[in-house]
């Protein structure tokens, strides 16, 4: 109960400063401004010019100020300024960060400020961190602090890890690694890959590891491919790869779709390559 009283009475004066805080802003600009660094604690500070309850406020900003930088083990920080059950709450705080940077293996850790169960903790967790940096290639990786158990698993996920990158193409790839089954399965996947690419019209495609029938397979829809982009009028169109039947179909399509815009009256027209009779018709039909 006391405590709730304390609470309650000091949120009063806090919550009075700030009212008064309001009401001496609107008074005076000068005198806010001046209110407002002496909270932050800022050198300009004249205390002078504070009212008794803005003293109070500015007491208590100070001190929050002091406690969150003796939390966060920022300066300044006056551990003679701290009540006791503050000082008591820091203590606790800082072991427990300090314990968690042991652990981590990251921060400012101090291994002489840990008891003894802590201490064992960190080497648990540091001997697992060496396990999994091994085991996945990252960080520092130490193999002389392996158990042999530990050794035999983390060899095998480097296999592993090794032949899936060969595998995808992705990662770091030693064929040197590969047992004779494995670079036999690695080389078929690299092939089918390679023939993915060339299906795609992939820039990485490389027709020379094609076998005959995937070259010829791989002709045709390149061919196909470069049809549909002569016909949409893509900029990948090869002219000098069309047959002169298709040369003279697309001819056809474009010359029916240059009328139909010059007729309509919609998409792009082309006057001049209208024939004679088409133009005709256009005038007689009043298009364009």
């Amino acid at each position: 109960m006391k405590l709730g009283l304390q609470k309650f009475l000091w949120g009063l004066v806090v919550c009075f400063g700030l009212w008064q805080t309001l009401a001496f802003a609107q008074q005076s600009p000068d005198l806010a401004q001046n209110l407002a660094e002496c909270k932050l604690g800022i050198e300009g500070c004249d205390q002078s010019k504070l009212t008794p309850l803005q003293s109070t406020a500015v007491a208590v900003a100070g001190h929050e100020r002091n406690l969150s930088n003796c939390r966060n083990g920022y300066d300044p920080c006056d551990h003679s300024k701290l009540t006791e059950r503050e000082a008591t709450a820091l203590a606790v705080a800082v072991h427990q960060r300090n314990v968690s940077d042991c652990n981590d293996g990251i921060g400012t850790c101090d291994p002489a400020k840990l008891t003894r169960s802590e201490a064992r903790g960190m080497d648990v967790a540091e001997h697992q961190r060496n396990l999994d940096n091994c085991k996945d290639r990252s960080g520092d990786c130490d193999h002389s602090k392996l158990s042999p158990s530990e050794g035999r698993a983390v060899d095998t996920a480097m296999r592993q890890r090794n032949l899936s990158d060969c595998t995808y193409g992705a990662g770091e790839c030693d064929y040197s690694q590969l047992t004779p089954v494995e670079a036999r399965g690695v080389a078929a996947a690299e092939h089918q890959n390679n023939v993915r690419e060339c299906e795609d019209g992939s820039d990485d495609c490389d027709h020379a590891k094609l076998t005959s029938l995937e070259a010829s397979q791989i002709a045709v829809a390149e061919h196909q491919r470069n049809i549909s982009a002569c016909k949409d009028g893509d900029e990948n169109c090869n002219y000098s790869m069309l047959t002169p039947s298709e040369t003279k179909m697309l001819a056809d399509a474009e010359h029916k779709r240059n009328y139909t815009a010059c007729l309509s009256g919609y998409g792009y027209c082309d006057p001049n390559r209208l024939t004679t009779a088409e133009t005709r018709s256009i005038e007689l039909r009043g298009g364009r």
